[in-house]
Formats: C-alpha cells, sequence, structure tokens
C-alpha cells in the first residue's frame, strides 16, 4: 500500500486510489479506482465537509446516480416526446456510473464511457455528447430541483462537464434547383413528393409538416389568401409541438399554395395522408430509395459523381435548403426568423395584414419560376464524415426501469 501526500489517501498495487480516514469520530473508507490524486483529494474534502455539516446541521443523504436517473425517468421525462431515447442513453450510462454517488460523477469518472463508446460501439462525438446532456440534466435537477425531507438538495454543486466539440459533424446541405428536380423527381408516390415540396417551400420541420391540420388554416381577408398557425404543443399526449415553444405562422407561395390545394378533400382532419391514414413520418423506405436512386444518376445528369450530402441527404437539409435560398434572395434577416420557425426576440405572436404580406414577400422570392438568384454552395471535396454509424434505440423507458430497478421508496427521496 502506497502513501500519497494527502493523510488519509493512499494507492494499492494497481494504482487505485483508496481513501482511509477518520474524522470527528467517523471513519471514510472509499475505493476510488484509478482517479487522479487532486480527485482523490477533492473527494476525501468533501466527506470531510459533509461530516461538518452533519454534526452543526444534519447529513446530506447519500444518493447515487442510478437512484436519480429512475426518478428522472419517472416524474421527469415522461413529459418529453424524446422519453424513449433519454431512457435508452441512461441504460447506456448505467454500468459505468450508475453505482457512483452523485458527487463522484464529473469528467473523469464519464472517461471511460466515452472512450467505450468511441472507440468499442464506434459512435460519433456527437453522439457521446448527448449522453453527456442527459447526465447534465439529472445533475442540475438534483442540485437546484429535488430535495430530501431534511430540505438538503440531492447534490451540494454541479460539476461542470465538458463537451468536446465534433468538428467531423455531418454539415448541412442545401440543394440546388437542378438537384432539387433530380430528387424529387425519384419520389414516386405523390403524397411523398407532395410533402418534400411543401416543406422544402415553407421550411417547416419534418413532425410540424406530419401534423398539419385543416383546422389550422386561417383566413387573411385584407390579402384575399389563407394562411397556416400551428399551435406552440400539437400532439395529442401534449409532448410534441414546435420547437421554439410558441405558435408557428405559416405562409404559403405559389408552389406551397398548389401543394395544399391539391390535398384539399383527401382527408377530413390531416392535410397529408396515405389511404385514410395521417402519415407519421417522412424519412421512410419511399425517400431513402428516391435518394439512392437520384445518387445513381447524379453521374449522368451532371458530369460528376454525386457529392456525399446528396446520397446521404437528410429531410431536415430541406429546411436548411429553404433558409438559404431565403438568404441568397436577400430577404431581410428578422423575416427569415419567423419564415423559419426561430425565436427572434418578438414578444408578440400576432400579426397584421401588412406584415403577414411581408411574409409573403419573401418566401415568394424563391419561386424558381420567378428568376431567384442562383444558391451557389461551395464545398470542399472530402470523403464522407468520420462515424461511428448508428445504435438502435431499443430501449425504452419500460425496459430501463426493469434493468435498473431499485426500491419504490428511493424515488420518493
Amino acid at each position: 500500500m502506497g502513501r500519497t501526500r494527502t493523510s488519509g489517501i493512499t494507492t494499492d498495487a494497481l494504482g487505485s486510489r483508496i481513501i482511509k480516514k477518520e474524522v470527528l469520530g467517523k471513519v471514510i473508507y472509499r475505493r476510488l479506482g484509478s482517479v487522479t490524486q487532486e480527485i482523490a483529494e477533492q473527494i476525501l474534502a468533501r466527506e470531510i465537509e459533509r461530516i461538518r455539516l452533519a454534526r452543526e446541521k444534519g447529513t446530506r443523504p447519500r444518493v447515487t446516480f442510478r437512484e436519480a436517473a429512475l426518478k428522472y425517468l419517472k416524474f421527469e421525462a415522461p413529459k418529453l416526446a424524446s422519453s424513449d431515447i433519454l431512457a435508452w442513453h441512461i441504460e447506456l450510462l448505467d454500468p459505468f456510473i450508475g453505482d457512483l454517488t452523485l458527487e463522484e460523477v464529473h469528467d473523469e469518472t464519464l472517461l471511460p464511457f466515452k472512450e467505450s463508446r468511441l472507440k468499442k460501439d464506434g459512435v460519433s462525438l456527437t453522439t457521446v455528447n448527448r449522453s453527456f446532456e442527459v447526465v447534465r440534466r439529472i445533475l442540475n435537477l438534483c442540485a437546484r430541483k429535488w430535495r430530501h425531507p431534511n430540505g438538503f438538495s440531492w447534490l451540494e454543486t454541479v460539476p461542470l462537464i465538458e463537451m468536446e466539440r465534433n468538428r467531423l459533424a455531418r454539415k448541412p446541405y442545401p440543394l440546388s434547383w437542378e438537384e432539387q428536380a433530380l430528387l424529387f423527381g425519384e419520389l414516386h408516390y405523390e403524397h411523398n413528393a407532395q410533402m418534400a415540396l411543401f416543406k422544402v417551400n415553407t421550411g417547416l420541420r419534418e413532425q410540424e409538416v406530419c401534423n398539419l391540420r385543416w383546422d389550422w388554416e386561417a383566413e387573411v381577408p385584407e390579402l384575399e389568401t389563407t394562411v397556416f398557425v400551428i399551435p406552440a404543443v400539437f400532439s395529442e399526449d401534449g409532448r410534441s409541438g414546435v420547437k421554439n415553444g410558441e405558435d408557428r405562422l405559416v405562409v404559403l407561395n405559389p408552389v406551397a399554395r398548389s401543394v395544399i390545394d391539391a390535398c384539399r378533400g383527401k382527408h377530413p382532419d390531416y392535410v397529408f395522408s396515405y389511404q385514410g391514414e395521417r402519415l407519421r413520418c417522412m424519412n421512410n423506405g419511399a425517400w431513402q430509395s428516391a435518394r439512392k436512386r437520384a445518387a445513381t444518376k447524379y453521374q449522368e445528369r451532371f458530369g460528376r459523381q454525386a457529392p456525399w450530402g446528396f446520397e446521404h441527404l437528410r429531410i431536415h437539409d430541406l429546411k436548411h435548403t429553404f433558409g438559404r435560398r431565403l438568404r441568397a434572395a436577400r430577404v431581410p434577416f428578422e423575416t427569415r426568423q419567423v419564415l423559419l420557425g426561430h425565436k427572434n426576440g418578438s414578444i408578440t405572436t400576432h400579426y397584421s395584414g401588412a406584415e403577414i404580406g411581408e411574409l409573403i414577400e419573401g418566401v415568394n422570392r424563391i419561386d424558381a419560376s420567378r428568376s431567384t438568384p442562383a444558391l451557389t454552395t461551395l464545398r470542399v471535396a472530402c470523403a464522407s464524415p468520420v462515424s461511428g454509424g448508428s445504435a438502435t434505440v431499443k430501449a425504452l423507458q419500460s425496459v430501463a426501469e426493469k434493468k435498473l430497478r431499485l426500491p419504490e421508496s428511493s424515488l420518493s427521496l
């Protein structure tokens, strides 16, 4: 057993640090593993402070990350549309930090998880950061919201968890008019082509398109037209809605208007449907097959190999295309913010006829038939982005809770 510079901290034959120290009649004993001397000293200092505070005004009960994660899954995650994804991240994290107390969760104890995901599982740095975001959220709730019966928060302070920037992250790929014509020409099913055409002319997000309802259409008499107003929360379970949390105004240029007119009468409630049912997503087999066919024909059409971004075009790239075309057409920044559904600092979500007219004039500028300025995108010739592939989201909330089962009493701390 090797001594260190700090009384009470030793190292074993494998280099793991151990705390064994008596303070005010209480024995502190912790096996810390291969952490640095600085981290061991910080943990010892916190334990000494805990004992001191316990003598003065009681103690903060120990809570493991697993207990905090289960409380999060039970009371917080169900409010979110991504609850199943959150449970999946927690299940991945549990073998690495589930048994640690909240005070022991920090950059160094998260490092084995990060290395395992990057090297063993082959995922991207962005995917790892998503898991770290879940850890941050849980620790923030422990420090700022959740309380023990004696009034102590579950965690005294939240550590700084740094997330390394992924410089190889996939970049947006805005389409040129020629690429759009090639791709959309391969969307053989009418409803898929209509949704894609509507999205690239309105900048809506995928679920805003899929959930678009006829009763959201509103007349603007002074302009002799109609617009759509998407409510901030539009799903039946109340968990899905406009990303910025505000009602969203959708104005239509002639192309988007033609799509709406073609869809009238097909479904009593939803604008986009197929065989009497609402369409749940756009990134389906038809989209992926069309993208593959278009990439194959790219060489024949343009005389060069299809860019990686075109071969792997995402549904969300249609929104990027809309935004880039607005900018190329010199639509003012504030107008672009409204058209893209971004928060722009304005407190009002009500628009006069003149303001709506300005928005319509903005989207009309990107109509290809009206000589919209060409969108030239400079792209670096390179191989595909380094990516670790994708993992199937197979652990839903119920599965995670089953695997991380704890006594019910532990959730009511």
